[in-house]
C-alpha cells in the first residue's frame, strides 16, 4: 500500500476575498459547509477515507477558527502516527514574508515536512467539494513511474476560461498546459474525454489543483526559490522535462471559489439525489463531534430541507434551504432558497432576561428569506424581509452584502425588526 508512503499538504489559500464576508472573520477552510461541517473537512475525510494519515493544513488569514476546530475535530490514537497540523505562516530565520503563492507556502514549510519519512507528497486544495479515493491516484502516479501526477476534470468552456486547461497523450502525458485561456483559444485546446462528458459538453481538461510530487523532485523544486505557484509557474515548467502526467476524476468536484458557487454548492444538498453524497457511508465526512440534541420542529411545512441537528424551528415553510446546527426560526417564518448557518451556542432565559436581549439569535416570526446566506450567531429581528435575486444591485453595509443576487447577512449582524432588503 503506497498511502503509507504519503504526506498530505492541505492549502489552506489566501486572503479568501472572492467568499468574502463569509472569510471576514475567518480562514477559508474554516468556512462552514452544509449545515454541520467545514469546508477543510472534505480533504481531510478524503485523506482518512483513503488511510492517509499525516496531513498539514497550510494557512495565514484568520487561521484562529481552523486551528481551534482541527483541535477539537482530530483526534488519533496515541500509539498511531496520524495527525492533522495546522501550520500557520511564520517568521523565520529563512523567511520573514507572507507566502507569496502555492508553492511558496510549501516552500516556507518544507523543514516541517522534511522531519516525517515519506516518498510522495499529496498537495490538496483546502476550497473543494468532492469525493475522491486519492490511492487511484497514487497507484496511478507510482504505476507510470511519474515524477509529478495533476488532478484534471473535464469542465465546459464557459468555465475553462477559469482553469489551467491542459493536453495529455494516450498514455495520460501532460503535452501541453495554458493558464485560464481566453475564449478565443479554446477551439485549439479540447481533449478526448467520455462519452458521458462530451455530451455535456465537458471537453477541456482543467486542472483541480490536486498534485502528487515524489519527495526529493520536491526538495529540488523547492530549492528555486523563483517559483512561488504550482499551477501558474512549476506545473507548466515540468512539462516536457518532467514525466507530468493527468489523473483524469469525472466524478463530482467543484471549486468552491465565490458565493455564487458556495452558494449552489450548498443548496445542492437539498436536491432528491444530490451530486455530492454526504450518505456514502464508505466516503464519510468527518467533522467535530457536538452531541446536541435532536431537532425540534413544529407546525412547519418542509419541502427539500436539509436539517441539521439541535434546531427549535417554528416557521410555517422551509423549502430547498439548508439550516444549520443549533438553529432558532420563529413562528409563520417562511424560507425559501437560503443557506443558514446556525449558531455556536444556545442563549438562556436567564441570559435572556438579564441582558434585555430583544432580538434573539436565529429568525424571528413573520419573517420571509429567500436567496440569502445567513451567517452564523445572526440576529434577524420579527417581520423582516430579505429577498434576494438578480433585481439586486451588489451592495455592502455593516450587517450584509449583496453580491450576483444573493443576500450573505454577515457573522453576528443584528437585522432589526421589520427590515426590508
Amino acid at each position: 500500500m503506497y498511502n503509507q508512503k504519503v504526506l498530505s499538504i492541505i492549502l489552506g489559500g489566501g486572503q479568501g476575498s472572492r467568499l468574502y464576508p463569509l472569510t471576514e472573520t475567518r480562514s477559508k477552510p474554516a468556512v462552514p459547509i452544509a449545515g454541520k461541517y467545514r469546508l477543510v473537512d472534505i480533504p481531510i475525510s478524503n485523506c482518512i477515507n483513503s488511510e492517509i494519515k499525516r496531513m498539514y493544513v497550510l494557512t495565514q488569514f484568520n487561521s484562529a477558527s481552523l486551528n481551534q476546530h482541527i483541535k477539537n475535530t482530530y483526534h488519533f490514537s496515541f500509539f498511531s502516527s496520524a495527525f492533522v497540523d495546522v501550520l500557520a505562516a511564520e517568521q523565520t530565520i529563512h523567511s520573514g514574508d507572507w507566502f507569496q503563492g502555492t508553492a511558496d507556502a510549501v516552500r516556507q514549510s518544507m523543514h516541517h515536512f522534511l522531519q516525517h519519512d515519506f516518498e510522495y507528497a499529496l498537495i490538496l486544495s483546502g476550497d473543494q467539494l468532492y469525493q475522491m479515493d486519492y490511492n487511484d491516484m497514487i497507484n496511478a502516479h507510482v504505476e507510470a513511474g511519474a515524477d509529478i501526477s495533476v488532478g484534471t476534470y473535464p469542465v465546459n468552456a464557459k468555465d475553462a476560461t477559469s482553469f489551467g486547461i491542459l493536453k495529455t497523450d494516450k498514455d495520460n502525458n501532460i503535452t501541453s498546459f495554458i493558464e485560464k485561456p481566453s475564449s478565443d483559444l479554446l477551439k485549439d485546446w479540447k481533449s478526448d474525454v467520455s462519452d458521458e462528458m462530451r455530451s455535456q459538453g465537458r471537453e477541456y481538461l482543467g486542472s483541480t489543483g490536486i498534485y502528487i510530487f515524489n519527495r526529493e523532485l520536491l526538495i529540488e523544486l523547492m530549492n528555486d526559490k523563483t517559483t512561488v505557484d504550482f499551477g501558474k509557474e512549476i506545473i507548466p515548467q515540468s512539462i516536457g522535462k518532467l514525466k507530468t502526467i493527468s489523473f483524469p476524476f469525472e466524478g463530482y468536484w467543484t471549486d468552491i471559489g465565490n458565493i455564487d458557487s458556495f452558494f449552489e454548492a450548498n443548496i445542492g444538498l437539498t436536491d432528491d439525489i444530490p451530486k455530492f453524497n454526504l450518505y456514502d457511508m464508505n466516503q464519510r465526512v468527518f467533522t467535530h463531534a457536538r452531541i446536541l440534541p435532536t431537532s425540534k420542529i413544529s407546525g412547519t411545512t418542509l419541502n427539500k430541507a436539509v436539517i441539521a441537528e439541535g434546531c427549535i424551528i417554528q416557521a410555517a415553510m422551509i423549502e430547498k434551504s439548508v439550516i444549520g446546527i443549533r438553529s432558532r426560526i420563529g413562528k409563520e417564518t417562511t424560507i425559501i432558497n437560503t443557506y443558514m448557518m446556525g449558531s455556536d451556542v444556545y442563549e438562556s432565559l436567564e441570559e435572556i432576561e438579564s441582558k434585555h436581549i430583544n432580538i434573539l439569535t436565529g429568525i424571528g416570526e413573520r419573517c420571509f428569506i429567500k436567496n440569502a446566506i445567513i451567517d452564523k450567531n445572526c440576529r434577524i429581528g420579527d417581520d423582516v424581509r430579505i429577498n434576494g435575486g438578480k433585481h439586486l444591485k451588489d451592495a455592502e453595509t455593516d450587517t450584509y452584502f449583496i453580491k450576483d443576487g444573493i443576500v450573505v447577512v454577515k457573522k453576528g449582524a443584528v437585522i432589526p425588526k421589520g427590515t426590508v432588503i
